[in-house]
């Protein structure tokens, strides 16, 4: 059995999703459904068990797991409650982990590009201690998952008892369907398609620094099928640990996303530019790129999807259909 924590959030259920259509059905998923529509996440899913999140502890004891795959975290970068962050996002991944190297399973979890803060220290996934305490998360969300990085390379640094495989996953600007539970923190495809698909104007953020144009703020977008495609490479590649981006290496404009968006609905682009608010013009950021070369060292050779192409699939076979979930 796999355990896929967070396996009704939006990656954890694309995890799943993943494992069932290559024949896997022996997943316990555990997470927090809530009152809301997020069970659609899971409601074509096949699972053997579905773990309550204040019951988790308790249910592992004893057990014996193929791997754990810990995706389950509280990810909005807004988040303002620290303390309810550092309980789920540091605190419980660690006893996690812990729970991994004592009974000897594979542990493999989300961590974050917010980790990077404004990307002054750049974007490479160095994992050495010096290589992460060069980094300053912006928000108390980085930060707790940055914490969380730190500690895993403490306890390999003091050759503690570790997981037999450990692997954690900086995800950039990650999009697809069953993104719809995040309300403020979906991607902008779709948060924008229904507007795009009615024809109306979609507003993006002028730019207000120099050189760079209204639209052209960067980032690194990775349709989830790909970022998928990491975890369940390093799920079949068991003698791979590290921490690891995951993003496409390759930059694009928030203007090339929702070009990208008009163009799948067979629509001119309809885009204009409002002012960025001023309480957020000196810490947003106009770049994220990942770093890939340790991925790719590490043996991951498979290709990303083009942006292009990874909103096509998005809007036609979820967005722009009735129903909307993988």
């Amino acid at each position: 059995m796999l355990l896929v924590t967070g396996g009704a959030g939006f990656i954890g259920s694309n995890v799943v999703a993943s494992l069932n259509e290559a024949g896997r059905t022996d997943i316990a998923v555990n997470d927090i459904l809530g009152t809301g529509q997020k069970w659609r996440n899971l409601a074509g899913r096949r699972l053997a068990e579905f773990v309550p999140a204040g019951e988790l502890l308790r249910w592992l004891e004893g057990r014996k797991l193929d791997a754990v795959v810990h995706m389950g975290a509280i990810s909005s970068t807004t988040e303002n409650n620290v303390d309810l962050l550092m309980e789920n996002n540091f605190r419980l991944s660690l006893r996690l982990f812990e729970w991994c190297a004592a009974s000897r399973t594979p542990f493999i979890y989300a961590s974050s590009a917010a980790t990077y803060g404004d990307g002054a220290a750049g974007f490479s996934d160095d994992w050495s201690s010096a290589g992460l305490a060069r980094l300053r998360p912006l928000n108390p969300y980085g930060w707790s998952k940055h914490l969380f990085d730190q500690a895993v390379i403490e306890r390999i640094a003091r050759k503690d008892k570790v997981p037999p495989q450990w692997a954690g996953l900086k995800f950039f600007n990650v999009f697809g369907p069953n993104e719809y539970h995040k309300d403020e923190m979906m991607s902008l495809v779709a948060k924008r398609f229904d507007e795009a698909k009615a024809g109306k104007v979609i507003h993006l953020f002028k730019s207000h620094r120099s050189g760079i144009a209204d639209g052209e703020q960067k980032r690194d977008f990775i349709y989830v099928d790909d970022a998928v495609a990491v975890v369940r490479w390093l799920l079949e590649t068991p003698t791979v640990s590290g921490i690891f981006n995951v993003g496409t290496g390759k930059a694009r404009s928030f203007r090339d996303l929702m070009t990208a968006v008009f163009t799948a609905l067979g629509k001119p682009p309809n885009i204009e530019y409002v002012d960025m608010p001023e309480s957020i013009r000196d810490t947003y950021q106009y770049f994220t790129q990942a770093d890939t070369r340790n991925l790719r060292r590490a043996g991951f050779a498979a290709d990303f999807v083009t942006l292009e192409d990874g909103v096509k699939r998005y809007v036609r076979q979820y967005l722009d259909r009735a129903d909307r979930f993988r």
